[in-house]
């Protein structure tokens, strides 16, 4: 299990900050989508949004250490 970030007292599950990550992650991603132009071929731009959103959360937590965010 990811353990709990300590941001100067306050204890933030694991989890949240990965979410925060991964925000900020799709953030970058869809404005590089929108600089390239190619966000004009997706119908549907909510629900690409969402699936990058649950495609990088998913890999930082496949990838990360379950012991912490730092080795």
């Amino acid at each position: 299990m990811i353990q709990d970030v300590n941001f100067w007292g306050v204890l933030v599950p694991g989890l949240v900050v990965l979410a925060a990550v991964a925000l900020v992650g799709t953030i970058a991603t869809i404005r590089l989508l929108f600089a390239t132009g190619l966000s004009r071929i997706f119908a549907y731009r909510p629900l690409v949004e969402l699936t990058l959103f649950i495609t990088i959360y998913g890999l930082l937590t496949l990838y990360l250490p379950s012991n912490g965010l730092l080795p």
